[in-house]
């Protein structure tokens, strides 16, 4: 039988232990408490300036700083109004392109109110209610990849040339220019002394993707028709009967929801969150040779037979080299760059750009041929470049 001195003398090394665990528990949430409170006292005393997505004031990928200021470049007063009561002043005030986005913060009576009110109305945001009642149309499905030509009459396409679609639609009475299968990238339709033009500037337009093709031109034709631009970036309270906080717009059951799942995540955490013993050291992944993953890759492409996927593959790395040998950036785009080739080869644009973009195999036998054709086009680039230098 164990002694008492020998049963004291190992109680107390467990209760140690199970003091030290619950002040650890304890310590950890202390911290989480101190964290929270920081964080919400530093969330109440900084305003948060981050600007949504297609505002005329916003920086990132998804604003629109930057076609903005060109049109301030251009001798264009761009007016940024975030209410409607700010946006009717200014439409009073003469002349100017309203830019209007069809958000779901405006009712129909609204938005028809303020389109009415501008001489020229540019939809960059367009959605099926805005197309059915400015246009007489509807909303038609997604653009391609590649830039589509104009084809129509409208200066302002014409002189922008191809650009990459986005949003298109559909409508028998509007003039519709950049076809797509039976739907158009741009409708516009007159009204009064000025007219209405639908377009998907969040594909267009953004910081992100103005520099594209020939999307910096097509905005300031769109937006600079007229000497002054009346952006007009829609809030909460220009929703009719909008209530005037998000608190007062959140159902009664939603706090209590959040704040059961809150503590069954902690709940969670604790359960899944413990350890027996001490961490495991475990030896490193094994390094494979990147010839291996490269060939289990191929198998992988040849067993799917997704020919297309592994042309694209094989094409982005002759892009990268061709970019390289004709002192273009790493980021340059595949049209950039194969136009770049077709300068300095004296060829046709339109076929480099084939071969480096717009031809997709469709069989092992296609793959093939644009594997040779795309070897002899960097062949002859690398031969032009050093004359002197074989180029096998």
């Amino acid at each position: 039988m164990t002694s008492a001195p020998a049963r004291a003398a190992t109680a107390l090394p467990e209760r140690s232990g199970r003091r030290r665990r619950v002040g650890g528990w304890i310590v950890i949430a202390l911290v989480l408490v101190l964290v929270g409170s920081l964080g919400a006292v530093i969330s109440g005393g900084i305003q948060w300036s981050e600007r949504g997505a297609f505002d005329p004031e916003s920086a990132g990928p998804g604003g629109t700083r930057a076609v903005a200021r060109l049109l301030a470049e251009n001798g264009i007063d761009v007016q940024i109004v975030r209410d409607r009561a700010a946006a009717e002043d200014a439409l009073r005030a003469g002349s100017a392109t309203l830019v209007l986005p069809d958000s779901p913060l405006l009712s129909d009576d609204a938005f028809t109110h303020l389109a009415s009110a501008a001489t020229d109305v540019v939809v960059a945001e367009p959605r099926a209610r805005s197309i059915r009642v400015l246009f007489e149309g509807r909303l038609d499905g997604f653009g391609e990849t590649t830039p589509v030509a104009p084809g129509c009459g409208l200066a302002e396409a014409e002189r922008a040339g191809p650009v990459v679609i986005g949003v298109t639609f559909a409508s028998d009475t509007a003039t519709g220019c950049y076809p797509v299968g039976e739907g158009y990238g741009l409708l516009t339709v007159p009204r009064g002394d000025g007219r209405a033009v639908a377009i998907d500037g969040t594909a267009l337009f953004t910081n992100a993707t103005l520099a594209s093709d020939g999307n910096a031109a097509l905005a300031l034709n769109l937006l600079g028709a007229r000497d002054r631009v009346v952006w007009f970036v829609p809030s909460l309270a220009d929703s009719d009967g909008a209530a005037g906080t998000l608190g007062e717009l959140t159902p009664g059951w939603v706090s209590p929801a959040i704040v059961l799942l809150l503590a069954a995540a902690l709940a969670a955490i604790i359960w899944r969150g413990r350890r027996f013993g001490p961490l495991v050291r475990e030896r490193l992944p094994v390094t494979v040779r990147g010839s291996e993953t490269t060939r289990g890759r191929a198998r992988l492409y040849a067993r799917s037979r997704d020919v297309p996927h592994a042309a694209d593959a094989i094409r982005q790395a002759t892009v990268a080299r061709l970019a390289r040998l004709t002192g273009l950036a790493a980021s340059s785009s595949a049209v950039s760059v194969s136009d770049a080739v077709a300068a300095r080869l004296d060829r046709d644009p339109r076929e480099v750009r084939a071969l480096l973009v717009d031809d997709v195999p469709r069989t092992d036998r296609d793959l093939v041929a644009l594997i040779h054709h795309l070897h002899d086009l960097e062949a002859a680039l690398s031969a032009a470049l050093r004359p002197g230098k074989d180029p096998r």
